[in-house]
């Protein structure tokens, strides 16, 4: 048995495949769709890292497929209805990057509310003057409201922080309410249109779905409370870019934090990354060793499951199972 893997992961997955006398490949670049599809055709198992867009046509032509394992918690770049109806279980990785993944929502607020980014360009500008008592002044958090969009476990994460560090209180905005998120942090359920109004910090950690792609537009931040953060971690077709920087712009609200744009990589020219109330990370989510670690763990043992004929201990469409 043997697993193509996109890129490089850490050594901790690969020793878990080596173990179950499973070999693997590790491609030496990034390769176009056709080119990858040609490579797959030999082996077994495919172990997606980075961006691979697994529609029907990909999982038509990969049908040998024992089991598409992703090293992520998305799963929105794969055609998952194709992928049931052609037998091929698909794993990602819940629940291990919760915490690394607020952790960078919660840095992002902090840096955003006090223009962090902005200021430190300013050293490197050789624009640090003398003190200036009204300049570059940023906002605190302490009593604040936080909005939560999508409070599952990474929302769930932020709020927990949020709530320890600056008293904030949370509402939030799901699918269903979360009893959990309600006793514990005294959380509590508003429609869209409430969050909207209501959240001094608006923290989003949805799903990208058809129903959540672009839902942070020109209309929604205009909802929104005119010295109000938005903060993205979660996708960036979430939020409209030319909307987000028109809200901006308009001080319709005051500063955004993201860790996701759209498209990826973000320009290096884009004029959000020159605006002093705006902060931009380049997908780090998930960036530390102990969270990629145990990616690269449950990724392998979504493959070794597949690849045995085993259910998936992470599985994203268990409606394969019933055919």
């Amino acid at each position: 048995m043997n697993v193509f893997i996109t890129k490089q992961i850490p050594q901790a997955g690969l020793t878990l495949l080596q173990d179950a006398g499973i070999s693997y490949t590790i491609a030496e670049k990034t390769l176009p769709q056709e080119e990858l599809i040609a490579r797959v055709k030999s082996f077994d198992a495919l172990l997606s890292a980075g961006f691979v867009k697994a529609d029907a046509g990909f999982l038509e032509a990969c049908n040998h497929l024992k089991v598409l394992s992703l090293f992520s918690v998305g799963y929105d770049n794969v055609d998952i209805a194709a992928a049931t109806r052609l037998g091929i279980p698909v794993g990602n990785t819940p629940g291990v990057l919760s915490r690394a993944t607020a952790d960078t929502a919660f840095l992002l607020m902090l840096a955003v509310s006090r223009k962090a980014f902005y200021n430190y360009h300013k050293i490197l500008d050789g624009k640090w003057q003398e003190f200036e008592p009204v300049a570059d002044l940023g906002v605190e958090l302490y009593g604040k409201t936080l909005g939560v969009f999508g409070l599952g476990k990474i929302g769930y994460e932020m709020a927990k922080k949020c709530r320890a560090a600056f008293d904030m209180q949370v509402i939030y905005h799901n699918r269903k309410p979360n009893p959990e998120a309600e006793e514990a942090l005294d959380a509590r359920y508003v429609s869209f249109e409430e969050l909207l109004a209501q959240s001094d910090v608006l923290s989003v950690h949805a799903n990208f779905s058809p129903e959540t792609k672009g839902l942070f537009n020109k209309e929604a931040f205009g909802n929104m409370k005119a010295g109000s953060i938005f903060i993205n971690t979660a996708r960036g077709g979430l939020h409209n870019e030319a909307d987000l920087k028109g809200a901006l712009d308009h001080q319709t609200i005051w500063g955004a934090g993201l860790d996701v744009t759209n498209p990826e990589p973000m320009d290096p020219q884009n004029p959000l990354l020159k605006m002093p109330n705006v902060c931009v990370l380049p997908h780090i989510g998930s960036a530390t060793v102990e969270t990629r670690d145990a990616m690269a763990v449950m990724a392998a043992k979504n493959v070794i499951a597949g690849l045995k004929g085993e259910p998936l201990p992470t599985v994203v469409n268990a409606a394969v199972y019933e055919k």
